[in-house]
């Protein structure tokens, strides 16, 4: 698929990062796209923005979706169709996620099972819900999008990283056996898998709130006092806002320090589908990464793993 004009496009976890510039670059390219989040506030201002650089014939359309409700993912689906008038979309991006559940003995159940809930099951459940419609589209592309950790299940010693990594694990599994099952029973759609580094997001950012949106904020507090000292960093002395605070600053951080762009891995992504690529690594970081693990698959998960977690940080 080397154009996206006059496609219909369908992007989850659209309101923030990665998927907002798909969602952008998207309809910059002439495709109309339909995109959920859990947040509208955050979706209308994607939309709003798509809009401005969209040609007339482009129609954007926002949803209001937990990717990890079956139930709710078909929903989207039928409102897709409704709106859009139409019985097949071309594209489907699986790109929601969260972080959370490090540890698979300290985290808590509700924690791992959230994340894991929305890394995974938001592209199962989407691949379910809108697979059918790439189908019956004279042609389809499915983009899902696993990570570094979806290779390398760490962060490098000393920071468990459990549910986010058995997640982006399953979703490359996925995407790869989708491979043959497509090219024998629907070979006009096309699979992608992407795995991207350390990209500048606000998934620290928005991790946080939907793990604690509803939680009183001296328990958020002690929970993170918890985290801090399983990895030795002190927290004497920081009152209960202090504590958030940092969490925040580090949030902050990981988006505006990252070596690149949403913009510019949205740009990488697009692309990759143009192309038919079905293995998709965005940023040097994530092909160095690969490299390193493919060279030495025992070494990357010991005691002194090569300073691997200096490569990418958090992808």
């Amino acid at each position: 698929m080397d154009s996206f004009d006059g496609r219909l496009a369908v992007v989850t976890g659209g309101g923030t990062g990665m998927g907002r510039e798909l969602v952008v670059q998207l309809a910059a390219a002439g495709a109309s796209v339909a995109a959920c989040d859990v947040n509208l506030e955050t979706l209308d201002e994607t939309a709003e923005l798509a809009r401005k650089g969209a040609p007339d014939t482009v129609r954007i359309t926002t949803h209001q979706c937990d990717v990890a409700d079956p139930a709710a993912m078909d929903r989207f689906r039928d409102e897709v169709l409704a709106q859009h008038e139409t019985d097949h979309v071309h594209l489907v991006f699986n790109n929601a996620g969260i972080g959370g559940g490090g540890s698979f003995l300290n985290a808590t159940r509700e924690e791992w099972e959230r994340t894991f809930g929305v890394c995974w099951g938001g592209v199962y459940n989407g691949c379910r819900s809108f697979l059918p419609l790439l189908v019956a589209a004279p042609e389809g592309h499915l983009v899902n999008t696993s990570s570094v950790n979806g290779f390398w299940a760490s962060l490098g010693p000393g920071v468990p990283h459990t549910a986010y990594s058995s997640a982006k694990f399953a979703v490359k599994g996925l995407s790869e056996a989708l491979l043959e099952d497509l090219r024998l029973h629907a070979p006009h759609v096309s699979v992608s898998v992407v795995m991207p580094g350390h990209i500048g997001t606000d998934i620290v950012l928005n991790s946080g709130q939907i793990h604690g949106a509803d939680g009183d904020p001296a328990e958020r507090a002690g929970a993170i006092r918890e985290a801090m000292a399983q990895r030795g960093v002190p927290s004497d002395g920081m009152d209960d806002e202090a504590v958030l605070g940092l969490v925040t600053a580090m949030g902050e951080a990981f988006r505006d320090n990252a070596p690149m762009t949403a913009a510019e891995a949205a740009t990488v992504i697009l692309d990759g589908v143009r192309a038919g690529e079905w293995r998709i690594l965005v940023g040097e970081d994530a092909k160095l990464l690969d490299e390193r693990v493919r060279a030495d698959p025992l070494g990357v998960y010991g005691p002194d793993a090569g300073g691997l977690d200096t490569i990418v940080l958090g992808a």
